[in-house]
């Protein structure tokens, strides 16, 4: 089959499919493209002493007396998978690129989210570190869900996986203004049943701070202990538990310059989350989540810094593709080594998966 038609077959398939639908192209006996996605809407007020954001990170802002209602598509994403025997290659793009201009037009940018190849073994490119805990994040509608507790990273790597374990070499911080010219290194093994799944990760990296003593030096550890485990019916727990100097890799934005002590180490990080997900009918299920993250010494000896980040929602699945929900919660953080500053927040999402 030449290129001509295939052209020609797949422009077909997305003028005739129905609108949001998800669908397959079969190019020819060895070669296909898969197109995915979703379109999500989210009315969001946020009440309190923290800054409204879209979702919430590790990243504190004071913002006395906040009351602020927002109302965006940006989380929504586009995906194509093309298949061709035991090569793979995905491409995947959501709307934070930039904050765009909601005065007018509300252009938000789109943003390479993954961009990879898979050969057999071999993952080459950009997607989740291997030393992000998928299983383990809520059924939330906040984006991510309780990011200040756990490992949110996407980054160029090179992973080689074979049964449960995984290893990977994967692109190391460009902020710190000093020399990183080793490779991140993960390592990660799973364990797989009918019960459910649970992980143990393991990451190494390597600094040189070129003599700057503010700055991380040599090789410096963190580690990762994670968890989906099936309890009553179609009911779940979800966990994960990270300590060790993971820096950027934990609870983005919280200690994202990798903030080092007096020998060079890079402050200790311990962070942690927990869901539980509930189905009250076939279609009908509720989220209760909860994440933390203190950066020890952070802001000098015996002054830690913490953020924590609790939420429930109600969601119901109207159709095979379409939900709406509902969320409640809570983010607090520090504002300096000695006061605190909380905000709530109410969202209700609608979402259609292609």
């Amino acid at each position: 089959m030449n290129k001509i038609t295939k052209t020609a077959i797949a422009v077909a398939a997305l003028i005739s499919a129905p609108a949001f639908a998800g669908y397959e192209v079969k190019l020819d006996d060895n070669q296909k493209l898969t197109f995915g996605g979703f379109f999500k809407a989210d009315v969001r007020h946020t009440n309190g002493d923290q800054a409204a954001r879209d979702f919430w990170i590790g990243t504190s802002t004071y913002a006395e007396d906040t009351h602020q209602t927002t109302i965006n598509a940006r989380e929504s994403r586009f995906n194509v998978k093309y298949q061709n025997g035991d090569v793979t290659g995905f491409l995947e793009y959501d709307f934070y690129g930039s904050d765009g201009n909601s005065k007018v037009s509300s252009s938000y940018d789109p943003r390479m989210r993954h961009a990879f190849i898979k050969y057999k073994n071999w993952t080459v490119g950009q997607t989740w570190s291997t030393f992000m805990p998928l299983g383990s994040i809520a059924d939330a509608l906040d984006f991510g869900g309780a990011h200040v507790g756990q490992v949110f990273v996407r980054q160029g790597q090179v992973r080689y996986t074979t049964g449960g374990l995984e290893l990977a070499i994967e692109n190391p911080s460009e902020d710190n203004g000093h020399n990183q010219a080793i490779p991140d290194l993960v390592g990660r093994y799973t364990f797989k049943g009918d019960w459910g799944q649970v992980a143990v990760a393991g990451l190494a990296r390597t600094f040189d701070n070129d003599g700057d003593v503010t700055k991380a030096d040599g090789v410096q550890f963190a580690y990762s202990l994670y968890g989906k485990i099936k309890t009553f019916g179609k009911d779940d727990f979800r966990f994960a538990y990270n300590g060790g100097a993971a820096g950027r890799y934990v609870s983005p934005g919280h200690n994202a310059n990798d903030m080092v002590d007096a020998n060079g180490d890079l402050k200790e990080t311990v962070a942690y989350t927990v869901a539980y997900r509930h189905f009250w009918t076939d279609t009908l299920r509720s989220s209760i989540y909860y994440g933390h993250s203190e950066v020890e010494n952070f802001y000098g000896e015996g002054l830690d810094s913490d953020r924590s980040h609790i939420a429930i929602n109600l969601i119901k699945q109207l159709n095979k593709q379409l939900s709406v929900g509902v969320e409640y919660g809570n983010y607090d953080a520090d504002i300096n080594a000695t006061e605190q500053a909380d905000s709530d927040y109410l969202q209700v999402s609608v979402k259609y998966v292609l």
